[in-house]
């Protein structure tokens, strides 16, 4: 399967602009995603992609192929480019059978009958339908018809597949067993796949890599772990997982671990990072959930931050506590394993739980989402 190679890739509408100087180099096989909320340009980097929206400059090819080159004036039809989309909506004729719905781009390529039969009996078969192909999309239901999308995708053998969040019409508990299928099915065959989603979790359940997006823009690219554990910048860590964010000054250095005063009084905290800052230098800490934990005010502690805090709530569900609680002026969130607080808790992490950003203003919904609760 072809790598997917995209350069300087801009589309603007008028004045406005959605996609700003793309850059992205999708290795052969590799399954892709493009993250970001909506109105991100995610969507649109995959219609450029595909054909369905002109970028307004930069290019775009596969496997060698240039698709655009806008400084060219090269530009190939969609029809021409050989990709596999399946949309949100699967798009399926509902006065066709299932086998009618994959004949149709079969037809569109002059495939003979009888190849078209072996085909479409070996699509379905390859998402488990092929006992159904007599049947409508009416008949079936929301996971067996997008599998059907998937399989009409695949019928005329794609270089590449484009999924613009083609689960998110699904309730919870399909969309949980269709990404576990997916990323099976993605593997089974090897073709190189760029994915679409707003869903974080979705996101770093199906990707080799994935491309954390906003206002148009690449803000990281790496692996699931390296999204997750190592966030680039704040944005990143806000929206990919929860995240707390404590604002402070540096007051110090000792090897990798920098001394942080985080502001209204919270307290001073050790961070382990390489991260070039100066003293009195304004800087974030971002410490997730599960990295907190609250434990008893005088409980022992050699070693670690801790800050003392008010519970707010405290919920068992099962394998943890979650908490809310009041730190300072903020309320955060702590997804802990010890035996459930009450009162005042030690909120305790290790240096290297945390990530330390040059960043000083903490996104507002991180900081200010639940104080009204705390109140």
């Amino acid at each position: 399967m072809p790598d997917v190679s995209i350069s300087g890739l801009v589309k603007a509408f008028g004045e406005h602009t959605v996609l700003d100087r793309v850059d992205l180099h999708i290795a052969d096989g590799e399954f892709f995603t493009l993250l970001g909320p909506s109105g991100c340009g995610k969507s649109t980097t995959l219609n450029c992609v595909a054909g369905l929206e002109r970028p307004t400059g930069g290019s775009v090819s596969v496997g060698g192929q240039v698709f655009v080159d806008a400084d060219n004036g090269v530009y190939l039809p969609p029809e021409e480019r050989n990709l596999g989309m399946v949309f949100q909506s699967y798009a399926l004729w509902p006065h066709k059978t299932i086998a009618e719905n994959l004949a149709l781009p079969l037809r569109l390529r002059k495939v003979g009958k009888t190849e078209r039969a072996q085909r479409i009996t070996e699509a379905l078969d390859k998402v488990g339908l092929a006992h159904l192909q007599g049947r409508y999309p009416h008949q079936l239901s929301g996971g067996q018809q997008q599998r059907v999308a998937l399989a009409r995708a695949l019928v005329y053998s794609p270089s590449v597949l484009l999924l613009d969040e083609p689960l998110s019409n699904l309730d919870a508990k399909l969309r949980e067993q269709a990404r576990a299928w997916l990323k099976k099915l993605q593997e089974d065959l090897g073709i190189t796949t760029v994915y679409v989603t707003h869903d974080q979790e979705e996101a770093l359940a199906l990707s080799d890599r994935i491309a954390v997006m906003s206002a148009g823009r690449m803000l990281q690219v790496g692996t699931p772990t390296e999204i997750y554990e190592t966030p680039a910048t704040v944005e990143v860590a806000a929206f990919v997982g929860r995240c707390s964010f404590l604002a402070g000054q540096v007051t110090g250095r000792r090897g990798e671990l920098v001394a942080v005063r985080l502001d209204g009084g919270i307290g001073t905290v050790e961070v382990a990072s390489d991260l070039e800052v100066a003293e009195d230098e304004a800087v974030t800490v971002a410490v997730r959930p599960e990295r907190w934990e609250a434990v008893p005010v005088d409980a022992e502690r050699t070693g670690r931050n801790a800050l003392r805090a008010e519970v707010l709530t405290s919920s068992y569900v099962g394998s943890r506590y979650e908490y809310h609680l009041k730190l300072g002026k903020q309320v955060v969130r702590v997804d802990s394993a010890s035996a459930r607080i009450e009162g005042e808790a030690a909120l305790v992490f290790g240096p290297e739980d945390a990530r330390l950003f040059a960043e000083t203003a903490a996104p507002a919904e991180a900081a200010e989402a639940l104080l009204a609760f705390a109140e």
